[in-house]
């Protein structure tokens, strides 16, 4: 082994029933690098760092950490080893404290009975998370009480407490705002500073070329090559990734837009937001922007009966819609691809085929029957649609790639043909090539006339696919922009409250 690698994983197969995911992978780190780990949905790359953090057990090959051959049977072996996971999916129990959640399975305790240190765990949680920046968190409140985003950075402060010499970040930044993308930069640079390894898995390339020392890049379970981050370009990555060049990064969009048909008038949500006035139009994607907190999934979520108004009034081609719950917003036409796919967007232990059918019962079934070569049809035409990569429409949705579960949540609601499509983080923990076709299909529906509203965190994503953008400050309506006028700067200006217009 080289002396300055921490980790070395040599000839790694994996295979999941008669399934090969993992073909004599080859990936080493550094001590002290931030290695990014990449390759499109399906290619591998999860399963090749949960069999590093002790999640999976390899079918064949070897792992050495510090030199020394190891075998994790479990997370605590390779916690053990000085290697902790930052999970995509967050590992977060709701009715749990932030403190309670950040000690779990590790509570300090005091006295030969073994009484909890309530007191020692708060102020230790509050150190972890000031680390990082956060001062804005409770430790006394209970984790499901708060936003994704915050969420995430709770995972984050885990991980950083049990003083890991290497740490797997899987997609930690997607559900964070700008400001806690950079916090978190920081805190990399200064755990690389200090000789902690990072591999650093994620989407976005601009964060990859932004804060990585190298990059290894998987393909269909195979190694296709590590380059240093100052000798490639993002158009090499890309190739490496698909195996072919990309074209343009947002697809253009030719779509007509035509009259106003979504409506929302004065809606308000008591202490999250008030006063949300905008228009969609038949074949419009309407992006919403704005910082974490400023309530863009709120909005979505009042819209679509997952949270009841305050006040204000929702119109569909002119008629007031009366929505108490989700399915009063599906039978009026309505859909939604929450941001949460683990918990609202998907039933997790149930198959492609169980995801896709239960929210397309109308369309597969006669007086209650359901058609099984109907359901069969649907589901393999959708699945064909978004290139969903599985074994099978039999396959559980657990045991696909994140990517490939937010492909299952968009095929399922493109199903029911909807007239208003709303997109909370559609392309979160998506990789880039499926990015493209999640886009494509956007503005295939656009062109068929649905009104989609897209919240999106990325802005370059909210900027390229978007023909018009509303954003939002701590809960109100600051501006709404034109595809023609909105930029990168006016967007965080307005996202910051410096701006207030009226549409």
């Amino acid at each position: 082994m080289t002396e300055s690698y921490f980790v070395e994983m040599s000839k790694i197969n994996k295979s999941f029933s008669d399934v090969h995911v993992l073909k004599d992978i080859d990936f080493n780190v550094k001590k002290g690098e931030v290695h990014a780990l990449m390759g499109e949905n399906g290619a591998g790359k999860s399963t090749l760092i949960k069999i590093l953090s002790g999640v999976y057990t390899r079918s064949s090959g070897t792992v050495k950490v510090k030199g020394e051959e190891v075998a994790f049977t479990n997370t605590k072996d390779a916690e053990e080893r000085g290697i902790n996971i930052i999970h995509q999916e967050l590992n977060i129990i709701s009715h749990l404290t932030v403190a309670q959640n950040m000690f779990l399975g590790k509570e300090l305790t005091y006295g030969k009975f073994g009484v909890l240190n309530k007191k020692a765990m708060k102020e230790a949680t509050l150190a972890s998370l000031k680390e990082l920046g956060v001062t804005n968190i409770d430790p006394d409140e209970p984790a499901g009480n708060l936003s994704v985003g915050q969420q995430q950075m709770i995972e984050i402060a885990r991980a950083l407490a049990t003083k890991s010499e290497l740490i797997i970040m899987d997609e930690p930044t997607a559900a964070l705002t700008d400001r806690e993308i950079e916090i978190l930069f920081e805190v990399i640079n200064s755990l690389r500073g200090r000789g902690v390894s990072i591999i650093y898995v994620s989407h976005r390339m601009e964060e990859i070329f932004q804060i990585c020392d190298r990059i290894t890049v998987l393909r269909d379970g195979e190694y296709i090559g590590t380059e240093s981050i100052k000798e490639t370009s993002f158009d090499a990555i890309v190739r490496m990734m698909v195996g072919r060049e990309l074209g343009e990064r947002f697809p253009t969009r030719n779509t007509k837009v035509g009259e106003v048909v979504f409506e929302v008038k004065d809606l308000k949500l008591e202490n999250l937001f008030d006063k949300v006035n905008f228009q969609v139009r038949a074949g419009e994607i309407f992006g919403v922007a704005g910082l974490m907190g400023a309530g863009r999934t709120e909005i979505m979520e009042t819209i679509f009966g997952y949270r009841k108004k305050s006040n204000g009034k929702i119109f569909l081609n002119g008629k007031e819609l009366v929505i108490k719950h989700p399915v009063d917003a599906i039978s009026a036409g309505l859909a939604f691809v929450t941001e949460d796919r683990k918990d609202k967007g998907l039933i997790i232990d149930a198959s492609i085929r169980e995801n896709i059918a239960l929210t397309n019962m109308e369309s597969i079934s006669s007086k209650g029957i359901v058609s099984t070569s109907k359901e069969a049809k649907l589901v393999s035409e959708l699945m064909k649609k978004l290139h969903v990569r599985a074994a099978g429409m039999s396959q559980e949705v657990k045991r696909l790639s994140g990517g490939n579960q937010q492909k299952v949540v968009i095929a399922k609601w493109i199903g029911i043909r909807p007239k208003v499509l709303l997109l909370d983080e559609p392309t979160r923990g998506v990789d880039i090539g499926a990015k493209r076709e999640i886009y494509s299909i956007m503005n295939e529906l656009s062109e068929n006339g649905v009104a989609i509203i897209m919240v999106s965190s990325e802005l370059p994503e909210v900027l390229g696919v978007s023909d018009r953008i509303m954003v939002l400050h701590e809960g109100k309506v600051t501006q709404i922009l034109n595809r023609e006028e909105a930029n990168q700067e006016k967007i965080m200006v307005a996202a910051t409250g410096r701006v207030n217009n009226e549409e």
